[in-house]
């Protein structure tokens, strides 16, 4: 398979222009119809600093369709915008395209498809692919063995949040899984120890490629194991982050730290002892650097507890703070003190760039602390070209500093991205958890936290999404455990919210069939403890949704959360692909769109606000990944 040479990508403007006919519903878009020479073209044009994008191959996939077998494939975000495509069954051309998708009637689950880009007139070497015959890809996996707790608990693993990467360079995704044992679970639950975290590297042909091992001096649970994947030096490979411990083991079995050490309190809380902020090789899975970590633990009690629930709360992002290169961003509590630092890798050293504290003397009393989410969110709020940290209730900007707060506390889901294409700027979407807050749910400027509209609940609102649904109103349409439909500028559309069987859906969003609208990711309980199935749900005008894709073995992660392992634009053209766990945990099942589309865009992985989005999924309360620009109709 021929791979292109890294090249760099300005981020924004290319993929905004392709859009503009999408969101006026003008029934087609400028880029499919015949293009123009790529040599007659000027440059694109950035919204924000250049930033350097992943090096991908063309992401060449085939599934059966209704019609025949649909073969997509990726336009890149530094595509010229009058690139074509030629489509070959078997050596023989059947295609000759703009677009990025073709519905190939005389295939079959026995064809084989290449791929190749027209440049300026000048076919480039092409990328092949067989049918996925049974409409998904499954990723055998090679489960941890469990174990016994120092308490006398056995344990099993089940695989659970993923992330990715091109950890090797070579133009396509790996999977870093994270595996966690049947025992995780929070401090709040005293008294219980849990296995330890362990991650593996895969290729999406199932082999696997290193392990790690955090051992038990990290707890297992969604708040204390989040982890990064990303190519943070630039040199076209990935690399993993993760706070380590004494203990922490490498690929290769090399100790992080005193490997006969344990800092396990009577209640199984981890409130004392070294921690380490590591970073490893993606292609290798050996540890490069480990430093203190930062945000430290210092007093337990600065958090909110004694025990170490509040202490252990702990988020993980990516962000280009610089405006052109990524730091890792690790932070530490939610509810009462919170700190946040960045951090930069540059193949040898883990460098700190600068750190957030609300008990600094420049942030005391200024309304920051208290303001944590379960989940985080990166983009370029006041279009500065340098990434900030939205941080629930408040924001830090690039440099560290704090940028406003609305005091409205703590929350368990936000969604910052252009969800109301009639202002300026980004929006962000929260609900809030104190029932005497101002807004239980409510929509702010990301750029200033001046709110925009919002309610008032009485409640603990744990769950809202925002995801354009319908035509029928401008924006993207917002909603939430506290009750109601809303479109983008607050305008109540209804009292009930959008579901399916008798149950709220507002867990994940995806772009699956072929609108600019988006559909609605969940799962559906079916007996079985912490899991159910997961299922693509669609809006048709009624808050009761229609179902349109499920399957009982694909199953959800992280209890009520019911996400997927990972659910992102992984491969073929711009809509989003879903990785599941069966439920064994003996294999993953990698799903992508049978639906043909009139429209193409650039790949979502190219958009600066997406990419990040993927890199912080895994973090705390999983979230679906939004875009920089407004996708969607109005």
């Amino acid at each position: 398979m021929s791979r292109s040479r890294r090249t760099s990508h300005r981020s924004g403007r290319f993929a905004g222009a392709l859009l503009a006919a999408v969101l006026a519903g003008t029934g087609g878009l400028p880029a499919v119809n015949a293009p123009a020479s790529a040599a007659d073209e000027p440059p694109v044009r950035a919204l924000a600093a250049p930033r350097i994008a992943e090096r991908l191959d063309r992401g060449l996939v085939a599934v059966p369709a209704s019609g025949g077998v649909l073969v997509t494939w990726r336009m890149l975000g530094n595509d010229p915008s009058g690139v074509s495509f030629r489509l070959y069954r078997a050596g023989t051309l059947v295609s000759e395209t703009t677009r990025t998708n073709f519905l190939d009637a005389r295939g079959s689950t026995s064809s084989s498809y290449e791929v190749r880009a027209v440049v300026g007139g000048t076919e480039q070497p092409g990328e092949k692919a067989v049918v996925w015959a049974s409409g998904r890809l499954d990723i055998p996996l090679r489960k941890p063995p469990g174990g016994t707790t120092r308490d006398g608990v056995a344990y099993t693993y089940s695989a659970n949040d993923a992330s990715v990467g091109d950890l090797d360079g070579d133009g396509a995704y790996e999977l870093v899984l994270k595996w966690v044992p049947s025992n995780a679970t929070d401090v709040a639950n005293s008294g219980t120890c849990t296995g330890p975290t362990v991650f593996d590297a895969y290729e999406l042909d199932g082999t696997r490629l290193w392990r790690v091992n955090l051992g038990t001096n990290v707890r297992s649970g969604s708040h204390y194991d989040s982890f990064q994947v990303y190519d943070y030096n630039g040199d076209g490979r990935a690399e993993m982050a993760v706070r380590t411990s004494d203990g922490s083991r490498d690929s290769a079995g090399t100790v992080i730290g005193d490997a006969g050490a344990s800092h396990l309190a009577d209640n199984c809380a981890v409130i004392s002892g070294p921690e380490y902020l590591s970073v490893f090789n993606g292609q290798t899975g050996r540890v490069m650097d480990s430093v203190p970590f930062e945000p430290a633990r210092g007093s337990v009690a600065d958090w909110g507890d004694t025990w170490g629930n509040r202490e252990g709360r702990l988020l993980s992002a990516t962000a280009y703070v610089n405006g052109s290169t990524p730091s890792m961003i690790f932070s530490r509590g939610i509810y009462e003190r919170i700190a946040i630092a960045a951090y930069d890798w540059n193949g040898t050293d883990l460098v700190r760039r600068w750190k957030f504290d609300t008990n600094s003397s420049t942030n005391v009393g200024k309304g920051f602390d208290r303001q944590g989410n379960h989940n985080l969110a990166v983009a370029d709020v006041d279009a500065d070209g340098r990434d900030e940290i939205v941080y629930g209730a408040m924001a830090v900007d690039h440099d560290g500093r704090g940028l406003w707060t609305t005091g409205l506390g703590h929350g368990d889901a936000l969604h910052v991205g252009d969800l109301n294409p009639a202002r300026p700027g980004l929006e962000s979407f929260n609900v809030h958890e104190h029932t005497g807050s101002a807004y239980g749910f409510e929509m702010h400027d990301a750029r200033t936290g001046e709110i925009l509209w919002g309610r008032k609940t009485g409640t603990d609102v744990g769950r809202g999404i925002c995801a354009d649904l319908t035509r029928a109103h401008a924006g993207a349409e917002c909603w939430s455990s506290g009750g109601g439909l809303y479109a983008a500028d607050g305008t109540k559309i209804s009292d009930a919210v959008p579901g399916f069987g008798g149950g709220a859906s507002y867990n994940s969003a995806i772009w699956w069939d072929g609108d600019a609208n988006r559909e609605l990711l969940d799962h559906r309980w079916s007996g079985t403890a912490g899991s159910g199935y997961g299922q693509i749900l669609k809006y048709n005008g009624s808050t009761e949704l229609t179902r349109l894709w499920y399957d009982q073995d694909a199953r959800s992660n992280n209890w009520t959360k019911g996400n997927p392992v990972l659910s992102a634009d992984l491969l073929g053209d711009w809509r989003e692909e879903m990785i599941w766990r069966n439920n064994d945990s003996t294999a993953l099942r990698l799903y992508t769109t049978p639906h043909p589309t009139e429209f193409r865009l650039p790949t979502l992985m190219h958009d600066p606000v997406y990419r990040l989005g993927v890199a912080w999924q895994n973090t705390g309360y999983n979230q679906p990944p939004q875009v920089s620009y407004y996708l969607g109709t109005r």
